[in-house]
């Protein structure tokens, strides 16, 4: 149709193991004519994928390469060990790197926790991906530490995973380019923020529909006043069923009043 133009597109770009869907669902009913596009991203080329421009913000985990990017944590994962499932760590709920001690622990290339010293044994090589490393762990020849949505990701029936308490935690985050921050980033910000639609930092709410000019003062007018008469007191026989008020005792006193002001002859 003439004079018209499409609208405009949201991208968002996310890491494996990152579920975006509630948040897409509440852009769906908030700004149905603005359509969200989803744009999956390795975990060690996200930062830079929206440095130049490929999304309008990402989903990602932190720690990253943070130049140029503003960032707001939105939670924080729980880490566990992917483990064969006759492994003998699966006789406890819980495990300690000192559990791993005579483990060869996998540390893919596109790992974002942030170790200071990996536990267990390290591998020959490290591998390509979480993926790959996943096939190793089911070949049996080592274990892997990673946030518990990707070992939900890479779900196995012939493995399985425990929590780890002491090993480093990532954290899922929005990130943008800090000279980007449009109308639509803001939006997703309070979208992921849990803002209301009427927010006031969010898309500015359609305004409510004015009936008249308003004076400052409340121009409703009584039914009295609609009629020309002047609206009854109490204690006057007035309206209302107070006392005093035309249905109440008053009326009816005034009622008595008239029956007994003169006496009744014998007729």
């Amino acid at each position: 149709m003439t004079g018209t133009t499409a609208p405009s597109t949201f991208r968002l770009g996310y890491v494996p193991g990152v579920t975006p869907a509630k948040w897409v669902r509440t852009w769906t009913e908030r700004l149905p004519d603005v359509p969200l596009e989803l744009v999956p991203m390795a975990p060690t080329d996200a930062a830079d994928q929206v440095r130049a421009g490929d999304a309008d913000a990402v989903l990602l985990r932190l720690p990253c390469d943070r130049t140029d990017l503003s960032a707001i944590p939105l939670y924080t994962e729980t880490t566990v060990v992917v483990v064969p499932k006759d492994h003998l760590v699966t006789a406890v709920d819980e495990v300690t790197a000192a559990d791993l001690a005579d483990d060869v622990v996998f540390h893919p290339l596109d790992d974002t926790l942030a170790w200071e010293a990996t536990p267990g044994r390290p591998a020959v090589e490290r591998p390509a991906s979480t993926g790959d490393a996943i096939e190793l762990v089911a070949a049996n020849v080592g274990v892997l530490i990673v946030p518990q949505s990707l070992a939900r990701l890479h779900h196995r029936r012939d493995l399985t995973y425990r929590v780890m308490l002491d090993a480093p935690q990532s954290q899922v985050a929005l990130a943008w380019r800090e000279d980007a921050t449009t109308d639509l980033v803001e939006e997703f910000i309070g979208i992921v923020r849990g803002r209301t639609a009427n927010s006031s930092r969010g898309r500015t709410p359609t305004p409510t529909k004015d009936t008249g000019k308003d004076t400052g003062k409340d121009t409703r007018k009584t039914p009295a006043a609609r009629s020309g008469k002047p609206a009854a007191g109490r204690g006057q026989g007035g309206g209302g069923t107070g006392r005093g008020g035309t249905t109440g005792k008053g009326a009816a006193g005034n009622r008595g009043a008239k029956r007994t002001g003169r006496p009744r002859g014998k007729r």
